[in-house]
């Protein structure tokens, strides 16, 4: 319009006077008349773009024999095999951008199951155990295996040893047996699943021999996360700050004696959150009175 002629004057509008009618900015029309380009990467050009580069990639990747490649397999088979003359670190790029680096492609297997939650309904379901090491002025670094009940956190068994082999491992859980069934014969503990991690005692042939002897079922915890191990972790934390941190034993039997105490205390007096400010054994006379009513 500011092109436009004046019938009046013969003269053109301009665009001072359109845009103070118009009560529009100049300096807005002026910076919309602008036809800016697009950015562009400085430097000479590839021969081969990345919409022709990247199909490459891919075609590389699905037909190699082998698997979680990274970026510099793809770069040595394009340069030699296929003669494709490109930069590694563009190969890097396009892969990054395509999520086609090696951890993004690692097979990720079956959906895991668990739905989170680790603690039980009623007792003797789920037992679970693990091992720690301590240390003794006489005799150096020992172990010391528990076993926990998934339902009220109580400990019903505790054992040290200089060993820490399958059948030092073991020796929680027949204590617990002893003490919840009343003896350690075939089957006497069925329908009881003990949660444990990978290490090599509870993999051993001996120590699952022993659990199907008594009936129980093996469950492994997660590679990794050690939370689905977490009550026994959590009875480890509660051992540690009250009966190691700050205390030096100078034999075993001692520290086998200091166990035995704090584990006796702990159940009739240590209270927890998920009881509702309970102790595990207040928890256990309460279902049980229940049970009888």
């Amino acid at each position: 319009m500011s092109a436009s002629i004046s019938p009046g004057t013969g003269q053109r509008y301009g665009m001072r006077r359109v845009c103070r009618v118009c009560g529009a900015p100049r300096a807005t029309v002026y910076f919309r008349r602008l036809v800016r380009p697009e950015p562009q990467k400085r430097g000479p050009k590839p021969l081969i773009p990345d919409a022709v580069l990247l199909p490459m990639i891919r075609e590389d990747l699905a037909t190699s024999p082998f698997r979680e490649e990274g970026h510099r397999k793809v770069y040595y088979r394009l340069k030699f095999v296929r003669k494709v003359r490109v930069a590694p670190k563009r190969i890097l790029r396009l892969m990054r951008e395509n999520n086609l680096l090696s951890p993004n492609r690692a097979p990720k297997g079956e959906p895991k199951a668990h739905d989170g939650s680790i603690s039980t309904n009623k007792p003797l379901e789920m037992w679970g155990t693990d091992g720690t090491m301590a240390q003794t002025v006489k005799e150096g670094t020992v172990w010391i295996f528990g076993a926990v009940e998934h339902w009220n956190a109580e400990c019903v068994g505790i054992h040290a040893s200089k060993s820490g082999d399958r059948f030092e491992a073991m020796e929680p859980i027949r204590q617990g047996i002893k003490k919840f069934y009343g003896s350690l014969t075939a089957k006497i503990a069925a329908g009881l699943a003990l949660r444990s991690d990978h290490g090599c005692q509870y993999t051993s042939d001996h120590f699952q021999m022993e659990l199907r002897h008594f009936g129980i079922r093996q469950s492994l915890a997660y590679v990794a996360e050690p939370q689905t191990n977490g009550v026994a972790e959590r009875f480890w934390k509660t051992l540690k700050k009250q009966v190691l941190e700050g205390q030096i034993y100078q034999t075993l039997d001692e520290l086998r004696k200091a166990l035995r105490t704090f584990v006796d205390l702990y159940n009739r007096h240590w209270r927890l959150e998920k009881l509702g400010g309970r102790t595990p054994e207040e928890a256990r006379q309460d279902w049980l009175t229940k049970q009888a009513a």
